[in-house]
């Protein structure tokens, strides 16, 4: 790890932008790298997405950093192209759980064998807050979310762009039963996938008001939905009472978006603890 990146610059090489070719055309969303347990000896790392980012994809694009001299940033990047790209995907071992992991060891051994290191900041499961975390958490956090929304990126540099936001519910409860909660930022198609993190830079203040110095950083989930409201826009057709017409119709996101609590995550450990190296170049 680059020894002269602060916490909010590490946090920049945790993601990655998908792009997926399907038979509508190219779809983009994020994705973050993620170090699951294996053994106390070893982890596997991975990608993290939603299902919905991959579900369809003929073939896929990811970019990833080539590493430089220990103590700097990288300046380049590599683009791997993967055929079949939905197929190396592991989908969470509950359907109704909208995520997916790709483990990129493969990835990561071709490029050794073409004289590369390949460069990422992969989040753990130290970040996961534990159920004491949560407890003392207020209602209302500071949130950051890192990825691609829309597609946007900085592309000569391999950036993600940040976006700030509050908890709308609280993440110690669970929204409307599942292991969800909500918050309050801009969440645009392009940032499904991305790591919704709890952070505080040099302060915070506890559940009780006090202010602890110090900087905390905690994954607090996944983005993979949202409501949204409509307006005119795209063309589709509706029913009404007495005949059937074209109406414009535009969904328009209303700054919320729903989060799949980090825990979840953990679920993957025992079926990547079984991997045979089912993925790409493997």
């Amino acid at each position: 790890m680059p020894l002269n990146l602060s916490p909010s610059e590490q946090l920049a090489y945790t993601t990655v932008r998908i792009e997926c070719d399907t038979v509508n055309g190219q779809a983009t969303g994020t994705g973050f790298y993620f170090a699951f347990c294996r053994s106390q000896n070893g982890f596997v790392p991975a990608i993290v997405t939603n299902r919905h980012v991959v579900a369809g994809s003929s073939s896929g694009r990811i970019h990833i950093h080539l590493a430089q001299t220990p103590d700097a940033a990288p300046t380049t990047h590599n683009a791997f192209d993967v055929p079949d790209f939905e197929k190396y995907w592991i989908g969470h071992p509950d359907s109704q759980v909208d995520l997916c992991v790709m483990p990129i060891a493969p990835l990561l051994h071709f490029s050794e064998q073409k004289g590369q290191k390949l460069f990422f900041i992969p989040l753990d499961r130290q970040l996961i807050p534990t159920k004491d975390d949560l407890t003392n958490l207020m209602a209302i956090e500071e949130v950051v979310m890192v990825g691609y929304p829309n597609g946007i990126w900085d592309h000569v540099n391999n950036m993600p762009v940040f976006r700030r936001g509050i908890t709308a519910t609280h993440p110690n409860t669970d929204y409307c039963g599942r292991k969800e909660f909500m918050i309050d930022a801009a969440c645009f198609p392009g940032s499904s996938g991305s790591p919704v993190l709890l952070y505080n830079s040099g302060n915070y203040s506890d559940r009780m008001g006090n202010t602890i110095i110090g900087t905390r950083i905690k994954l607090l989930g996944v983005l993979y939905a949202g409501p949204q409201h409509t307006a005119t826009g795209e063309i589709t057709i509706a029913n009404v009472p007495t005949a059937s017409k074209p109406v414009a119709i535009s969904r328009i996101p209303n700054n919320l978006g729903i989060i799949i609590k980090a825990e979840r995550l953990m679920e993957f450990d025992p079926i990547l603890a079984k991997l045979t190296g089912n993925a790409p170049g493997a």
